[in-house]
């Protein structure tokens, strides 16, 4: 159980001035980068007063308070990582905000990465100081200082932990209800255990704790106990303030079933919480505003055919064309992103109308810029993948997808797992699950192709400085007009040549750059909400 504040490294961590300032989302917006996850958009809230509340009891408000600081020695930046594609940070602020009880959800965190995905997933910040930060800083210090900092008055504190990523909304509620109601002064989340406890004496002794040892009564026999899960503890908030400890006057359990019990505190536990969440958390929707897919084990079944000269064939689903055709004629961006260099692929993306990127090392680079490019929210972009070469888009993008025969790394990590395998219509259902506006745009035009070869006719010979200029002309001519779809220089070096762009990353192909082609981009409406 996780007694002190939640995780990240120490080292990693990044101050902020004494006074603690809580910021709403669309106040720190343009200065912070996101980290990936599923976002909506944060309240308005005013710059709050320094002012300690009294918690009176005429507040008749609560408020949910996440203590996530950037120090972590088992698992480095816990708070950010993924489960079923969702940050764990993010999965705590998803089940405060679905409690109706909770007024304002505010993540208490020391760590600039930690700060700006409370902002995505639409909390609220509280800076911490470093004198309440370190590893022994209690939670409670976390959430005093917190309410210390609010410009109002909260009748109830909600205190939730990120590691436990399976944590209801309902319980919540029950447990706000149960307090406010004057049943109880503190309610906490724990699940019934049936466990004989032992310990070891001085002399490595085996003794019994909470029970006979030449006693053992059948289950139905023993007395009730509960094991506390740590997910989230409902307090009076006077009650805090008083005694600054979560425990104090009449205290009531809201029991939870064991499947919500689960705690994270080592690599194993993240391992295990995420493949029960594989199984366990399909999406009927995928609510995206672009899609991007690796090709091969994805378009194709990861097979090839290969003659006695050596050249390679593919065979692709015509289902996912048809899926494809569809995003694309109502406007939703598409991109092929392939570590492979092979012209099949640039043939497929060329048939299909959509962006493509090959010969791909650095596969998070490249998204990165091609997001950019098309003005998107990265929690708003989904990427198919099927190999670990994959994990590094999936950690850019919101919606992580897996199809179904992908490496056991990628189904853990993947938000959605597809019922088809790659090459067996994988792409088509991925396709079908992804929402698009009622008014679909006109016929999509013919892909412009970006030619990246030089006069003589070979890739190689192209400098970075040509293919950067000589996409940056085309796409003026192609899309006039057109600010979303404009790239800065250093943004077309990205997408059209990574070696330059990125000199810490060798090609896998000697001398060869990877080929970028970027279709013309009509006018749509770019969507950011998270329904």
């Amino acid at each position: 159980m996780n007694d002190q504040s939640t995780t990240d490294e120490p080292n990693a961590t990044e101050q902020t001035p004494d006074a603690c300032t809580t910021v709403a989302a669309d106040q720190a917006a343009e200065s912070t980068t996101p980290t990936s996850a599923p976002t909506t958009s944060a309240p308005t809230t005013t710059a709050p007063t320094t002012n300690a509340p009294t918690g009176g009891p005429d507040a008749h408000r609560t408020v949910a308070i996440i203590p996530a600081r950037g120090g972590s020695k088992g698992i480095p930046l816990k708070n950010l990582q993924k489960v079923a594609g969702i940050s764990l940070l993010a999965r705590a602020i998803n089940a405060a905000q679905a409690s109706p009880s909770i007024d304002r959800v505010i993540v208490s965190t020391d760590h600039d990465g930690i700060a700006a995905e409370a902002l995505r997933a639409g909390a609220e910040v509280a800076h911490r100081p470093a004198e309440i930060a370190g590893d022994t800083a209690t939670s409670e210090s976390a959430l005093i200082h917190t309410l210390s900092t609010l410009d109002e008055d909260f009748d109830i504190t909600v205190f939730m932990q990120c590691t436990s990523p399976f944590i209801d909304s309902a319980s919540i509620e029950n447990a706000v209800r149960t307090v406010r109601a004057d049943d109880a002064d503190v309610v906490f989340s724990a699940v019934e255990d049936h466990s004989f406890l032992w310990r070891l004496d001085d002399d490595t002794q085996a003794v019994a704790v909470g029970h006979e040892a030449s006693f053992r009564p059948r289950r139905q026999d023993r007395a009730q106990h509960f094991n506390e899960t740590g997910a989230f503890y409902v307090m009076r908030t006077s009650g805090l303030l008083e005694h600054e400890h979560r425990f104090f006057g009449r205290i009531g359990i809201e029991e939870v079933p064991p499947e919500h019990a689960r705690e994270i505190d080592d690599m194993s536990d993240l391992s295990l919480v995420r493949a029960i969440a594989s199984t366990q958390e399909t999406a009927q929707v995928i609510d995206v505003d672009a899609l991007v897919t690796d090709f091969d084990g994805v378009h194709t079944d990861d097979g090839a055919y290969v003659d006695q000269d050596g050249n390679e064939q593919v065979r692709v689903h015509r289902g996912d064309g048809m899926g494809i055709s569809r995003l694309v004629k109502s406007g939703v961006p598409v991109m092929i992103l392939s570590k492979e260099r092979n012209p099949v692929v640039t043939r497929r993306a060329e048939k299909l109308g959509v962006d493509v990127a090959q010969g791909i090392d650095n596969k998070a680079s490249i998204l990165d810029a091609w997001i950019t490019a098309n003005d998107l929210d990265p929690a708003r972009v989904a990427y198919v993948g099927n190999d670990i070469n994959d994990l590094e888009a999936f950690d850019v993008v919101g919606w992580p997808i897996a199809v179904a025969d992908a490496h056991p790394r990628v189904l853990a990590a993947a938000r959605v797992i597809l019922d088809r395998p790659g090459g067996r219509g994988a792409v088509r259902e991925a396709c079908d699950l992804i929402p698009i506006p009622a008014e679909a745009a006109e016929p999509f035009p013919n892909p412009t192709l970006t030619s990246l070869r030089s006069p003589t006719g070979h890739p190689s010979t192209l400098t970075a400085d040509h293919r950067s200029g000589h996409l940056a002309e085309h796409q003026s001519a192609a899309m006039p007009g057109e600010r979303s779809a404009a790239m800065s220089g250093e943004q077309s070096a990205a997408l059209s040549g990574h070696a330059s762009a990125f000199p810490d990353q060798q090609s896998s192909v000697p001398r060869q750059q990877p080929q970028f082609t970027h279709r013309a981009e009509i006018s749509r409406t770019n969507r950011k909400q998270v329904s």
